[in-house]
C-alpha cells in the first residue's frame, strides 16, 4: 500500500513549478490531489498527468487574494475527493526591491497572499482535517527570512516570517486535533526562480555557490519528494519546525 493511499491534498499554486512538483510527488504515493490556482489551461495539464500516471486529481480554480474564492475551493475540493487530509500553502504573488521602491499596495499583497491566504485555508480546512482524524498543513516560506544581507528581500521575508510564525501557531493549538503544520523553505528550479535569475544574475551565480550540495533543487524529485515524505506517518511526531529543502544553504539554527 503506498504511504499516501486514502489522503485527500489541497495544493494552492499547484499548476506549476514547486506546487506542481508536490501535487506529482503526494499523487505517486497515492493521494488524491485538488490541484488549485489561477489559470485553468495549467491546472488542467497538471491533473492530466497525475491521471497518466496512474493517480487522481480534480482542478479547481481558485484566486488566493480573495477570501470567498478561498472558501469555495475548499469547498469544491471537499465536493470532488470527499474530504481534506493534507493541506499545502504554496501560492504568493509580493513584492522584492528595496524597502523605498516597495509601495504600500505591494508590501500588502505580500501578506495578503502568504499569511492571509493561509490563515483563509487554514481555518477552513480544519473541520475538515479534525472529521477526519487529523491532517497535515505544509506552508511554503523562504531562506530569506534568515539571509545573512537581507537587503532588497524585506517585504518578501516578512510576509514569509508572519507565515512562519502563524505555522508556529496552528501547530501549537491544534495538535489536540491530531494536526500537524510544518513550514517547508525551499530552493527550486521553478518559473518564480529562473525569473530571479534572469533579472539578477550576477548575484544568482554567487548566491548558488553558497549551496552545499552544489545545484539548485528539481521541483518534484527534490521539494515535492520531501514534502511527500513530511506529510506521511513515518514522519508523524514532527510538528512546528522549519525544514529547509536547499541543498544545506539556510542556516535557520
Amino acid at each position: 500500500m503506498k504511504k499516501l493511499e486514502g489522503k485527500i491534498a489541497v495544493i494552492t499554486g499547484a499548476g506549476q513549478g514547486v506546487g506542481q512538483g508536490i501535487a506529482f510527488a503526494l499523487a505517486t504515493d497515492g493521494a488524491a490531489i485538488a490541484v488549485l490556482g489561477r489559470t485553468e489551461s495549467k491546472l488542467k495539464a497538471t491533473c492530466e498527468e497525475i491521471v497518466r500516471r496512474g493517480g487522481k486529481a480534480i482542478p479547481v480554480s481558485c484566486d488566493v487574494n480573495d477570501k470567498d474564492s478561498i472558501l469555495q475551493a475548499v469547498e469544491a475540493s471537499v465536493r470532488g475527493l470527499g474530504g481534506v487530509d493534507i493541506l499545502v500553502n504554496n501560492a504568493y504573488n509580493g513584492a522584492l526591491g528595496p524597502l523605498l521602491s516597495v509601495s504600500d499596495e505591494e508590501f500588502q499583497q505580500g501578506f495578503i497572499s502568504a499569511p492571509y491566504a493561509a490563515f483563509r485555508f487554514m481555518k477552513a480546512c480544519h473541520p475538515h482535517m479534525k472529521a477526519r482524524g487529523g491532517g497535515v498543513i505544509v506552508n511554503l516560506v523562504t531562506s530569506a527570512m534568515v539571509r545573512w544581507d537581507a537587503s532588497g528581500y524585506g517585504p518578501y521575508a516578512a510576509a514569509k516570517q508572519a507565515l512562519r510564525a502563524l505555522t508556529r501557531a496552528a501547530a501549537s493549538e491544534w495538535g489536540v486535533d491530531g494536526i500537524r503544520a510544518i513550514n517547508v523553505a525551499p530552493h527550486a528550479d521553478s518559473p518564480a526562480l529562473k525569473g530571479w535569475i534572469a533579472a539578477r544574475p550576477e548575484e544568482a551565480k554567487a548566491f548558488f555557490k553558497t549551496i552545499p550540495l552544489g545545484r539548485i533543487g528539481e521541483c518534484e524529485a527534490d521539494i515535492g519528494r520531501g514534502v511527500a515524505a513530511l506529510v506521511s506517518q513515518d514522519l508523524r511526531y514532527l510538528t512546528g519546525a522549519t525544514i529547509p529543502l536547499d541543498g544545506g544553504q539556510a542556516y535557520f539554527g
